[in-house]
C-alpha cells in the first residue's frame, strides 16, 4: 500500500524528472525525495528512475507505473475536493438573474470563474425584466441578482459595489438639450421622465427618477416602461426623457436618442443582491468570485 507522500513524490518526480524541481513543488528537501524514491523502488522490486549525474528518465517500469496511477491519484483528488466542497455548502444549483446587458456580461464571466473552481456545482442565469425590481430574489424565483443600487429591502443583503458608471440623460435627438455638452441635475426641471422599476422601494426610485431637482424645483413622472425597448421607444418618440447609464450608448444605440452626460449626478453603482434568510456558502463564494472578476475594482472582503 502506497504511503500519500510516496505516490506524491513519484508522480511529481516522474512529470519534473529532476530532483530539485520535485523537492520544490513538494517542499521537502531532496534528500527525502532520493529517499522516498529509495524505498519504493525497494518495496516494487526494480528501479523506477534511471539516474545519472546530468539526467533523471522513467525506466519502461516506472513509465508504465506513472500512466497507470496518475488518472487513479487525479480522481482521488477530486472527490476529496468535492467532499470538501460538499462539507462548506459549495455543491448545489444556484440561480442568478440580471437586468442590463452588462450585468450579463459580469455574471457570464464569474460563472466561468465560479464553476471552474467549484466543479460539483450547477449555475442557471436568466435575464430579469426591467421593471421587475427585485422581486426575483424577493420572491425566492432567484438566489443571487445583479441590481442596481441603492437595495434598501428588508430582508435582503447587498454586497459589494461591483461597477460604477456615469449618469447620462436620454433624450429625443430633436430635443434642446440634445446638443448640449453636459447637463446638471437642475436640467430636470420641467422635464417629464421615462420611468422604469414601478416595484422599486420610494428610496430607489427617488434616487433613479426624482420627483424634484436639488433646488425643490418639480420633475414630472410620465409613462412608464416594463422593457428597455419600450423605454427607448418612449424617448424616441418624443414622450419624455430617462435617466441612464452611460455604456448604455454602447449596448442600445439608436439614431433617435442623444445620451447626454450629468456633470453634478452622483455615478450610478450596481451590485449583488440576495435574501438574508437564505445566505450560504455557495452564496457567499460567488459573490466573491464575483469580486474578483478583472475590471469590477470591488472588494471581495466587502460583504455587507
Amino acid at each position: 500500500m502506497l504511503e500519500r507522500h510516496e505516490l506524491e513524490t513519484f508522480l511529481t518526480l516522474g512529470e519534473e524528472l529532476h530532483f530539485g524541481r520535485t523537492a520544490e513543488r513538494l517542499g521537502v528537501t531532496t534528500g527525502r525525495v532520493s529517499q522516498t524514491v529509495k524505498k519504493l523502488e525497494r518495496r516494487v522490486g526494480t528501479p523506477l528512475f534511471a539516474r545519472t549525474s546530468r539526467s533523471v528518465a522513467l525506466t519502461p517500469v516506472g513509465r508504465r507505473l506513472h500512466e497507470e496511477l496518475r488518472p487513479a491519484h487525479a480522481r482521488i483528488l477530486a472527490a476529496l475536493e468535492r467532499a470538501t466542497a460538499a462539507g462548506r455548502g459549495l455543491l448545489g444549483t444556484l440561480r442568478v438573474g440580471f437586468g442590463s446587458p452588462w450585468g450579463g456580461e459580469l455574471l457570464t464571466a464569474t460563472a466561468d470563474a465560479f464553476l471552474a473552481r467549484h466543479p460539483g456545482c450547477e449555475l442557471t442565469l436568466g435575464e430579469v425584466p426591467v421593471d421587475a425590481g427585485t422581486r426575483p430574489v424577493e420572491d425566492g424565483a432567484l438566489d443571487v441578482q445583479y441590481a442596481t443600487f441603492p437595495v434598501a429591502v428588508p430582508g435582503l443583503t447587498a454586497g459589494p459595489v461591483l461597477v460604477r458608471d456615469d449618469r447620462v440623460l436620454l433624450v429625443p435627438a430633436a430635443h434642446p438639450l440634445a446638443g448640449r455638452a453636459s447637463l446638471g441635475l437642475e436640467d430636470l426641471a420641467g422635464q417629464t421622465l421615462v420611468t422604469t422599476g414601478r416595484t422599486q422601494s420610494r428610496a430607489w426610485r427617488e434616487a433613479h427618477y426624482p420627483t424634484r431637482t436639488p433646488s425643490g424645483a418639480t420633475v414630472h413622472h410620465g409613462p412608464a416602461a416594463a422593457t428597455w425597448e419600450e423605454l427607448l421607444s418612449l424617448v424616441g418618440a418624443g414622450r419624455g426623457v430617462a435617466p441612464g447609464a452611460a455604456r448604455g450608448a454602447r449596448y442600445h444605440p439608436r439614431p433617435g436618442i442623444a445620451y447626454v452626460p450629468f456633470h453634478d449626478a452622483p455615478p450610478l453603482e450596481y451590485g449583488l443582491v440576495w435574501a438574508t434568510a437564505n445566505e450560504n456558502a455557495l452564496i457567499r463564494a460567488f459573490v466573491e468570485t464575483a469580486a474578483r472578476v478583472p475590471g469590477t475594482g470591488a472588494d471581495p472582503s466587502g460583504l455587507r
